[in-house]
């Protein structure tokens, strides 16, 4: 069993009050595979420019990650660089650089094809969409977005949203998708956009999820010191859907463990710049700091 995800490799650079760093690798589907890496086999759908490093694609090749469908085009890779001041929870977008992304045709394989665990990470919904549109019968599809899509490509996301059992969001977004102050109201309205669950990332507060059966909220895991935010949601939902992928059934006791699961890679995240923090993991080190966080929650 493989779990299929589609989204950006970037080349990130990245200013916290505890320094610099200049285009380290990172995007959301780079972030998302190396959370997921630890329970399923990772397949990468993501293009990079004629400028990307050769050693950042070796790179993920030893971490285990597939990358048959990570195109290589003329042009420049997508670039982000931010800013974090204060309590660190938003960036401040200082520069973003599509390049070749800005065309990108998501081609896979046969064997990609087949594949039943899909994850949609942040990008054009019009890209997500042909990526889905070549799967033959996905079992779990998951999808995430952000506030730019929302604003400028809203009739594509709604459009999408119908056709996917996850939708992934930090709170921010959950709002404005929604037009509701209240998060459980928010989950409630996006729940009959389409998706039968929805997962709501509150960055230090946790997560919220929601659906007809279940709904709970947990609490993030603490860090005695955060270094870079920057891919902790997309770690979140590498660790939840790789989780998910691995059990191979979606009810309430491997849901609450996927949530788990994701805090608690979220949390190793945020620990130091870009992947340094996760791309060094050991599922021992993981499966221990989850025990913690489950022991905490019984009062």
């Amino acid at each position: 069993m493989s779990l299929i995800v589609l989204g950006t490799v970037a080349l990130d650079t990245v200013k916290t009050p505890h320094g610099k760093k200049t285009n380290m690798l990172g995007g959301s589907a780079a972030h998302f595979s190396m959370a997921a890496r630890f329970f399923i086999p990772v397949n990468l759908v993501a293009v990079v420019g004629e400028d990307f490093p050769s050693e950042h694609i070796d790179f993920l090749r030893r971490k285990g990650i597939v990358t048959a469908s990570l195109k290589k085009e003329s042009g420049r890779t997508f670039r982000w660089e931010g800013e974090y001041h204060g309590d660190m929870n938003a960036a401040l977008t200082l520069n973003t650089e599509l390049g070749v992304l800005s065309a990108f045709h998501p081609e896979i394989t046969d064997e990609q094809k087949k594949m039943k665990y899909i994850f949609l990470a942040n990008v054009d919904p019009d890209i997500q969409a042909k990526l889905l549109d070549s799967i033959h019968s996905p079992k779990l599809v998951a999808l995430d977005s952000m506030n730019y899509w929302i604003k400028h490509k809203q009739k594509s996301l709604l459009k999408l949203l119908k056709r996917v059992d996850i939708f992934v969001a930090n709170d921010a977004e959950a709002k404005e998708l929604s037009a509701k102050h209240s998060l459980f109201e928010a989950a409630v309205a996006l729940r009959k956009l389409g998706p039968k669950m929805i997962v709501i990332k509150k960055g230090e507060h946790g997560v919220l999820f929601y659906s007809d059966e279940l709904s709970f909220s947990l609490p993030a895991y603490p860090v005695r010191k955060l270094v870079d935010p920057t891919g902790a949601g997309d770690s979140f939902a590498g660790g939840f859907m790789g989780y998910l992928a691995k059990a191979q059934a979606v009810n309430k006791k491997t849901i609450k463990k996927a949530v788990g699961y994701g805090t608690v890679i979220a949390s190793y995240n945020v620990e130091g710049f870009g992947l340094e923090r996760t791309s060094g993991l050991t599922l021992k080190e993981i499966n221990s700091r989850f025990a913690a966080y489950r022991n905490n929650l019984i009062l």
